[in-house]
């Protein structure tokens, strides 16, 4: 294990909706538990077997470690692992502090050139970077996102990078579409209060032919109706956003074209690839950070979060840095 000074903390709408309802599915909360998952800081202390990284070493922290090495872990499939630990999900805590102590092979050694608040957020960034695998997006791609949330984002910046020809966007908000564009996003749709089948038949015509792909980043149930309506027949829809544990959707429509329906939970192996990438420059995360508060001023960084203004709120953990 290491021990580590935190530094950039982002907040997640998990983290959120811990704070606000206590609960996510199976995972309830049942006493304090410190927030935070998307995190980097700096090597304080390391224990006797460590010998990648040594005091002074700025780290990301990828925040799911599997206990035991099971099935999961030995088919590189970890993220599966029944037992993983899992910052800020109940009953583990998570990363949203001064001090904060981790297994030494889930902290990674960012590069020079890649900054505390980008190692941050190299966790969401990995959930773009696993769909997108999944997804099986290639070179001239046609990709359909639904959803501009900082996940959605990430999504079009990782399918961008993997060479997707076009990516269109959809959202009910205008701000956030803006955003979508800004991070690489060839075309937008502003929902309002369109069927699934009329939000399937925009995203055909913006991109001239039915997406081989469709990311869907909402958990919404009309979201899931509208992916499954708008990919071409033999194309994959991967289901990256949670809603309610029970969905309507046309089933029978995805079986008879044979659209592949694939989940994901979290992301493995995506740590080293995003630093790579970070690195090289060839990704530019920045735009996503709208906001930034001290530690102190958390629950106004949460609060920010909620009302959904800006897309990533950082918090600053280190006092004394003076860094933006």
């Amino acid at each position: 294990e290491v021990l580590l000074r935190m530094h950039s903390v982002g907040i997640c709408g998990s983290d959120v909706h811990y704070w606000q309802h206590g609960r996510i599915g199976d995972f309830v909360v049942k006493g304090p538990m410190v927030l935070g998952h998307e995190a980097s800081g700096t090597v304080v202390k390391v224990g006797s077997g460590v010998t990648h990284l040594k005091p002074g070493d700025r780290v990301a922290i990828e925040p799911g470690v599997p206990r035991e090495m099971d099935e999961f872990c030995k088919t590189g499939r970890y993220n599966l692992s029944p037992t993983i630990f899992f910052c800020a999900t109940p009953p583990d805590n998570g990363n949203l502090c001064r001090y904060y102590k981790h297994s030494a092979s889930y902290c990674y050694k960012l590069p020079d050139n890649v900054t505390f608040e980008e190692g941050a957020l190299i966790e969401p960034l990995s959930v773009g970077i696993h769909a997108c695998k999944r997804a099986g997006v290639t070179l001239g791609s046609k990709v359909f996102v639904s959803g501009s949330g900082p996940i959605g984002l990430v999504n079009v910046l990782v399918a961008k990078m993997m060479g997707a020809a076009a990516v269109v966007i959809t959202d009910l908000s205008a701000s956030r579409l803006q955003k979508a564009k800004e991070v690489g996003a060839d075309f937008t749709i502003q929902v309002k209060n369109e069927t699934p089948q009329e939000v399937a038949s925009k995203v055909e015509s913006l991109l001239g032919c039915m997406p081989e792909i469709t990311v869907e980043c909402t958990g919404v149930q009309a979201c899931i109706q509208a992916g499954i309506y708008a990919t071409r027949s033999g194309g994959t829809l991967v289901l990256v956003g949670l809603g309610p544990e029970m969905v309507t959707v046309p089933i029978v429509n995805a079986a008879v074209r044979e659209v592949d329906i694939r989940g994901i939970f979290r992301y493995c192996n995506t740590w080293p690839v995003a630093i790579a990438l970070l690195a090289s420059k060839r990704i530019n995360v920045k735009p996503l950070v709208t906001h930034r508060f001290p530690l102190e001023k958390a629950l106004e960084a949460f609060e920010t979060t909620k009302r959904g203004e800006g897309v990533k709120v950082m918090l600053k953990c280190d006092p004394t840095d003076h860094n933006p």
